[in-house]
């Protein structure tokens, strides 16, 4: 049983599945999670790209507490999004823009046009079948929530006026800047649920952006955005209406206390709710800020006219950070996650009068938490940069979650992978202070070695690298650690969750002084510990990620490769273009234009890229308002203009600051992992663009170019080889093995299934990587007969059935050993990155299912006829490895 040993020492060094471009776009993204009312089950979203489609599709997932499975509850190429539970759980509205299925049936509510734009509210019920369209609003649903089981209320923008409805007959798309007294009011609507009659319930002239019903219906928080240069300036801001549903009337809260809401929180009696505001000592720019929590009980608002000048209590949460997003209420209190750099604390707050008492939870790895409105079971998101994210359900109980398990658990696959090893680290930055930031390790990482380093920077700047799971197509860390890099990635001054002071350290006028600085000595210290080939160093970022690469090519020219993806060089003209400029450059730089030319000429790099020497890759979309699109076709242009590095410039048609489109996302990972595989890692060779790689022509180069080792190509989980093993690369394992001259590329066939194991072996020992042959699993959906191959169907020159088989077999016999064989890749491959001979030539040896030797695939002395068993000859059967 020396063979049976030999598979299974095999087995046991089968390698983790390898990282693929579509491992990091094709995950599942969970969102919108509520639980009902009573704590029973909780719906969600979960999207992810449809390939057809090209872009990401969202649909709604239910979740029973005591059911083991989850139900998709939409499915198809239209998206659905933002489901709420009704009171009673009965029924879950929705967003969607799909078409009602039934033409002929009852007007859904506000029908004044055949075809409604925007997205519509749907239902379903919670014990199943198909949903069915509630609204018909022309310019289609904002947001809404429930107000009761009997009705919603709902956001939308009030019928077009005269003048719109001239505009559009005039088929007219010109766009009047910030028309603030053409643009149409969104006003606050009740929908019934029964007959979908629409009522009118403000007449406001501004935009209501959300919506907030207390649990017993008698309640709305609203919040109006009173002005179209608000993101630009922030000089006019939203307002927050109390309204009072039954009587119709309402208040202004808030006003003249600099308080601006973020999200809302009623307790489960509808006597207050908290709300998240954050706090800046900016007198009124709020780019970086702590979020604070704010408690509000409606006695304050009797008489309703008295909450226009109530002032509600700022809860004492003894933490300077501040939250860390939304808080989950509960009747006694709420549990909050604490701002507190990489990794977050989870507090339970007791309430008692108009005070708070904190009790410490101890949850590792705790990102986000949802409560049902008893309180009496939560989910929260757990993860860390090592470790997919799965979404945990527990019953609180005091300063303890009981009853843990796992309900949702997108993307289980990925935990086969190589995941690299992550760890938060902290060094001393500009200012001597301490910075943190995510250290992953290289998926080959042995300890004494030094490896490249690729540093990742997030955007922002008010944002933060948490550690937590997060690959996507702007931060691909695993496809780096698969190279054999460390990714290294930085929380630097001005970054979010470490506290108000740290957050504005650049502002003012000190933007970009001390971030690139904070990179650097980050790089400077793994340098120093002796992780880090300091001569193997690169750079990339989106956004204010970019900025800061581009920051470094002009600061050093030590990184030999920089990924710049929508990142300004020119403050002087993103001042003007940007959809945030007057904001973003008051804040940040102090000062407009207009004020200080100078100092807007000494900020920007782009007068400095003279000194640029590092290779870049520079990307955006045609559609960025965020940093608009100019600003990388003047970083291009002062490159090229120079010529004193490469330079490459991707746009991406339709494209806004975030890429959506599949094709646009493939498209900039590829094109970047090239760019660092060329200028950084050193292992990319020169392709010839009139070579179609799956041809025989480029088979034939190969094979030419091949060296005693099998090349490997990534299929899924496994690589596996190229060709077949050639005579000649079995040769240099056994050199008693022929090889007739003009043979040399021929697959090695008519060897013992145990004697290409130990081709395995030694082939392992060789190079340190731990090659195998197949099992059945793994290679049955690989190996299947064509008829486009070199099988019998190829020779005999028709398809070749059973009957004629026999008759033909002695023929091909007489032809003598192995004479139907051609050299591996003579037949065109399969896939973009093609693989050769899966179909005929040589039929491969696999590891069975039992663990015994098995043979697959076609080959040249067999019919391509599937529903025959493989009875190859010794002669035409051969082997490729996996790794």
């Amino acid at each position: 049983m020396k063979w049976l040993a030999s598979v299974l020492l095999c087995l046991s060094l089968n390698a983790a599945e390898k990282w693929t471009v579509d491992d990091i776009l094709l995950q599942e993204q969970v969102g919108s999670i509520e639980i009902s009312r009573d704590g029973r089950f909780a719906v969600y979203t979960k999207s992810r790209i449809d390939k057809d489609k090209g872009e990401s599709v969202s649909h709604i997932w239910l979740r029973r507490f005591d059911d083991p499975e989850p139900i998709q509850l939409t499915r198809g190429q239209d998206s659905a999004s933002s489901p709420k539970i009704s009171p009673s759980g009965k029924l879950i509205a929705f967003l969607t823009s799909r078409r009602s299925a039934a033409p002929g049936s009852a007007s859904p509510a506000g029908s004044s046009s055949p075809e409604p734009a925007g997205q519509q509210i749907w239902l379903m019920n919670t014990s199943g079948g198909e949903p069915w369209q509630l609204t018909r609003l022309e310019r289609g649903v904002r947001t809404f929530d429930w107000i009761s089981d009997d009705a919603l209320a709902v956001a939308a923008q009030e019928d077009p006026t005269l003048y719109q409805q001239k505009i559009r007959e005039a088929k007219d798309t010109s766009n009047v800047v910030d028309d603030e007294e053409n643009e149409p009011p969104v006003r606050l609507f009740r929908v019934e649920i029964k007959g979908g009659k629409v009522t009118r319930l403000t007449t406001n002239r501004d935009r209501i952006t959300s919506i907030d019903v207390s649990p017993d219906g008698q309640w709305a928080l609203t919040v109006h955005n009173r002005s179209l240069a608000e993101i630009y300036n922030q000089k006019i801001k939203p307002v927050t209406f109390l309204h009072h549903l039954s009587t119709g009337r309402s208040v202004e809260l808030f006003s003249g206390q600099k308080l601006y809401p973020r999200s809302f929180h009623w307790k489960q009696d509808s006597k207050s709710f908290y709300f998240t505001a954050p706090y800046t000592t900016h007198p009124y720019l709020f780019n970086a800020s702590v979020t604070k929590l704010y408690h509000f009980p409606l006695s304050l608002a009797e008489p309703l006219d008295a909450a226009a000048k109530a002032r509600p209590a700022e809860v004492a949460l003894d933490w300077e950070n501040g939250l860390a997003g939304s808080p989950a209420a509960m009747p006694d209190g709420f549990l909050a996650l604490l701002a507190n750099g990489a990794r977050n604390r989870v507090a339970r707050y007791f309430e008692s009068g108009n005070s708070w008492r904190r009790e410490w939870v101890e949850t590792p790895d705790a990102h986000q938490i949802v409560s049902s409105l008893d309180g009496s079971r939560i989910i929260y998101l757990r993860t860390n940069a090592s470790s997919p994210a799965v979404y945990v359900a527990a019953r609180p109980a005091g300063n303890r979650l009981e009853d843990a398990k796992t309900v949702i658990e997108p993307n289980e696959h990925l935990r086969k992978k190589t995941i690299a090893k992550t760890e938060v680290i902290r060094w001393k930055g500009a200012l001597d202070d301490e910075i943190e930031g995510i250290l992953y390790y290289p998926h080959n990482y042995e300890a004494g070695r030094k490896y490249p380093l690729v540093v990742m920077i997030h955007g922002g700047p008010h944002g933060h690298d948490a550690d937590a799971f997060r690959e996507s197509w702007a931060y691909p860390h695993q496809l780096y650690a698969q190279r054999g890099a460390f990714i290294l990635k930085p929380n630097y001054h001005g970054s979010s969750n470490y506290g108000l002071k740290f957050g504005e350290s650049i502002s003012g006028g000190k933007y970009n002084d001390l971030e690139w600085i904070d990179v650097e000595k980050g790089v400077d210290h793994l340098i120093a510990k002796g992780l880090v080939d300091p001569e193997k160093l690169g750079v990339m970022g989106w956004s204010n990620g970019s900025i800061i690469s581009i920051e470094l090519s002009v600061r050093t020219s030590r990184y030999k490769a920089v990924g710049a993806g929508a990142g300004d060089v020119n403050w002087i003209s993103d001042w003007g273009n940007a959809v945030f400029g007057d904001a973003f450059e008051q804040y940040y730089l102090g000062r407009t234009p207009m004020d200080d030319p100078d100092f807007y000429v000494k900020k920007s790099p782009l007068f400095q890229m003279n000194k640029v020497t590092s290779p870049t890759i520079i990307f955006f979309g045609t559609e960025d308002r965020q940093v608009p699109t100019e600003q990388g076709w003047q970083h291009y242009r002062a490159l090229q203009h120079y010529g004193k590095t490469p330079v490459r410039f991707i746009l991406f048609p339709g494209e806004a600051h975030s890429l959506r489109k599949y094709v646009h996302q493939k498209r900039k990972v590829e094109e970047e992992v090239a760019w660092f595989d060329r200028h950084l890692f050193g292992t990319t060779r020169a392709d010839n663009p009139a070579l179609k790689q799956a041809s025989p022509l480029a088979a034939l180069v190969r094979l030419r170019q091949a060296s005693d080792i099998p090349e490997t190509v990534e299929r899924g989980a496994i690589s596996v080889g190229r060709f077949e093993v050639t005579r000649a690369q079995f040769r240099a394992f056994d050199p008693s093995y022929p090889v007739p001259p003009g043979t040399e590329h021929y697959p090695a066939t008519n060897i013992p299934f145990e004697k290409a194991q130990q081709y395995c072996e030694w082939l392992s020992k060789k190079t340190g990587r731990k090659y195998r042959l197949g099992t059945e699993e793994e290679m049955n959906g690989l190996l299947t007969r064509s008829r486009s191959e070199n099988t019998l169907d190829f020779w005999a020159g028709y398809s070749v059935n059973y009957d004629d088989a026999a008759r033909l077999e002695p023929l091909v016999r007489d032809a003598g050993p192995g004479a139907l064989l051609k050299p591996v890749g003579s037949f065109p491959g399969s896939g973009d990155d093609p693989v050769f001979d899966l179909g005929g030539n040589a039929a491969e040896w696999v590891v069975g299912k039992d663990g015994k030797p098995k043979v697959l695939g076609g080959s040249a002395d067999m019919p391509a006829d599937s529903k025959a068993p493989v009875t190859s000859r010794p002669d035409y059967i051969g082997f490729r490895v996996v790794h």
